[in-house]
């Protein structure tokens, strides 16, 4: 039997690496793709095919899924994973930080999406898991950006779920809540960087100190929690438009739906202080 093949962004670590592993396991053919090929090899000596592919770089991942069609002539599975977060107000984040955001959690994504849907349509089958999370269904302090990032990504999953249905191509959402890597840090080490010493230092460094709180919680969700997200939505015969889960997604996202704007508003700004 032939084994399917499986392409996996942000493999490097946490939710990327873990998914990657456990999709091997399942018997896929699995080419973990990172920007850092070295920190791949321990999923290389397990059997899975490492490839070097930096989402901001068109020719990278150009590169990269021509290799796997060379060789495999398809694509079964796409998992969408990697990404990063990057907080700051909207004033102060320099718009080249803002467009490399982008450029890493939607234009890349949506270029690499574009090279291997031909090859999927050719076999009327396949499956597209993008990792969003719960950042794609409201808005935190100072999180514009990213936020931006996510919101898009929704909309561009739920219409391209509409464009391949004729095609047999199912398109999932990963939502997940607070998981324990080192997002938050990198969230916060980047708020501080960018409001020290301007008009916003005071409320920033409070923000980024509440981040810092929130993401040294025992209470956080596990990569392999979502990676087993990933694998089920990957396998299951009849997968869920989204998955939303993990630490403080569903209360949060039900909250968001429930209190008035303001109402909100007011949570998010003073979040910081709890």
């Amino acid at each position: 039997m032939t084994k399917r093949v499986a392409l996996v962004t942000g493999a490097t670590s946490g939710i990327g690496y873990e998914a990657s592993r456990m999709l091997a396991d399942l018997g896929y053919r699995v080419y973990a793709a990172g920007r850092r090929v070295e920190r791949l090899k321990p999923l290389a000596d397990t059997g899975v095919t490492a490839l070097q592919m930096d989402l901001t770089d068109s020719a990278s991942i150009e590169k990269a899924v021509g290799r796997i069609l060379q060789k495999e002539k398809r694509v079964d599975l796409l998992v969408n994973n990697a990404g990063y977060g990057s907080y700051g107000p909207v004033e102060q984040v320099s718009i080249d930080e803002v467009r490399r955001q982008f450029e890493v959690n939607l234009f890349g994504l949506a270029r690499l999406t574009q090279l291997v849907l031909p090859a999927m349509r050719r076999t009327r089958r396949g499956r597209i898991v993008n990792t969003s999370s719960m950042a794609g269904r409201m808005v935190t302090y100072m999180g514009a950006w990213y936020h931006a990032t996510k919101y898009a990504l929704e909309a561009s999953s739920d219409a391209l779920r509409m464009e391949m249905r004729p095609f047999g191509i199912d398109v999932v959402l990963i939502e997940p809540g607070a998981i324990a890597t080192n997002w938050g840090t990198i969230a916060a080490d980047h708020l501080q960087k960018v409001t020290r010493k301007s008009a916003y230092q005071k409320a920033g460094f409070r923000a980024a100190a509440g981040l810092r709180r929130l993401y040294s919680s025992r209470h956080l969700t596990q990569p392999t929690t979502i990676a087993k997200a990933i694998v089920r939505a990957s396998t299951v015969r009849y997968p869920r438009p989204r998955y939303l889960l993990g630490f403080g997604a569903k209360p949060l996202v039900a909250l968001h739906a429930l209190l008035p704007t303001r109402a909100w508003d007011y949570l998010m700004v003073h979040a910081k202080d709890l």
